[in-house]
């Protein structure tokens, strides 16, 4: 498997990344609906890391959005491009998760991220990065509401609270299931909140995750195995970010 070096002029500091997430966010769409739910495609994104390594994998699984039936899967592994540095993340991740995304052949809709979008200490995850750069409608669905307050919602499926920064909706902890810890959903780029709530109850009709998480997530550390070229070791080495 070809492993994808780091990009020339890609950021190496955390001052340039920052500039080029200022300058990013100023093309962010707010007021755009988004597609319709159970329409066309969806595609979740996700990547697994091998520290030891410095290899980041990535996932891009196309679901049919109305039957949630697995459409087309692609991988890429990758340098690791980027120090970690809470709230820059992204950079460490978006050259592999581009590279997966230009590996499919079918369109890949609605992107929809395991991470945030708006909902971000300078209000640009993600979600809002890999939509801006590609020009598609996105979302991020986190497990963790990063540092931003909310109420618990109601405990029915689909009862929902505000994640608030200084006073400003930058999403929602959505209950996907009943009685089940929420999930954070965030817009990317290109959707309102409120669609993105919709797709993402529309991508859980089981379980907490989406099934575009749930799938991107098996195939990003299946790809990180096959890569290493060792897959009866165990997946303690593995790390999701």
């Amino acid at each position: 498997m070809t492993i994808i070096g780091i990009p020339a002029g890609w950021p190496a500091d955390e001052d340039t990344a920052r500039d080029v997430q200022r300058e990013l966010r100023g093309r962010i769409e707010l007021d755009e609906p988004g597609p319709a739910v159970g329409e066309g495609h969806v595609t979740g994104l996700d990547v697994a890391y091998d520290d030891e390594r410095d290899l980041v994998a990535a996932a891009a699984v196309v679901l049919d959005a109305r039957t949630l039936d697995v459409v087309e899967e692609a991988t890429a592994v990758g340098r690791v491009s980027f120090p970690y540095v809470p709230g820059l993340l992204a950079f460490r991740e978006i050259p592999t998760v581009l590279a997966a995304l230009d590996a499919l052949t079918a369109d890949p809709g609605l992107l929809v991220c395991d991470g945030y979008g708006l909902a971000h200490p300078r209000r640009f995850g993600l979600a809002s990065h890999l939509g801006v750069l590609t020009g598609r409608p996105s979302i991020g669905v986190a497990k963790n509401p990063f540092t931003f307050t909310y109420e618990q919602p109601g405990s029915a499926r689909g009862d929902f609270a505000p994640l608030l920064a200084e006073g400003e909706e930058v999403g929602r902890a959505l209950r996907t299931q009943p009685g089940v810890k929420p999930v954070f959903v965030s817009v990317g780029h290109r959707i309102s909140l409120a669609n993105a709530c919709a797709h993402t109850l529309h991508l859980a009709p089981r379980y907490r995750i989406p099934e575009t998480t749930r799938h991107a997530d098996s195939l990003c550390r299946r790809a990180l195995k096959e890569a290493l070229g060792d897959s009866d070791r165990g997946a303690d080495h593995l790390r999701k970010p």
